[in-house]
């Protein structure tokens, strides 16, 4: 693996939700819209045709979503982290970050899906401040404007979905 290939934590679930999306969106979702595109070319001028340049901005956006999908697929871990305490990708983490107490999932939002949770980046300088470290560690990290926060780790345990 590459300096600059992320591996992404997912729980089963997130994993199966993803895998379904990506086979939607490559599937019929884009066969649906290149039908459109094609539609549209039909009706002649393509300069004025909105309906055609809606069809390809939407086809860009699924393109995109595509390749965002394919990726984070292909660079997966599955499974939970140890319930060991110990801050990393996948963990609930509850901690004082500047004076107040605050609970949020250390991993992307594909694995939140629809639980009501703040995500916050293991590569954001909070994260990759607090990655390793256990209940009762004291950490400072600079944010991005040149403040630099304190961080006191209270807890962190499995997200389970």
């Amino acid at each position: 693996m590459t300096e600059t290939t992320a591996v992404t934590w997912l729980t089963q679930d997130a994993y199966d939700r993803l895998k379904a999306e990506l086979e939607e969106m490559s599937g019929p979702r884009r066969a649906e819209i290149a039908s459109r595109i094609a539609a549209a070319r039909d009706e002649g001028d393509l300069k004025e045709n909105g309906g055609y340049h809606a069809a390809r901005e939407e086809q860009g956006k699924l393109e995109a979503r595509i390749r965002e999908l394919t990726e984070k697929l292909r660079n997966v871990q599955i499974g939970t982290p140890a319930d060991d305490g110990v801050v990393e990708p996948g963990m609930v983490v509850t901690a004082v970050v500047a004076g107040d107490e605050m609970r949020f999932l250390l991993g992307s939002r594909e694995i939140a899906g629809d639980a009501d949770i703040d995500v916050y980046s293991p590569t954001s300088p909070m994260g990759a401040a607090i990655i390793g470290r256990a209940a009762g560690d004291k950490v400072t990290y600079a944010a991005p404007n040149g403040r630099e926060i304190a961080v006191e780790i209270v807890d962190a345990t499995p997200f389970t979905g």
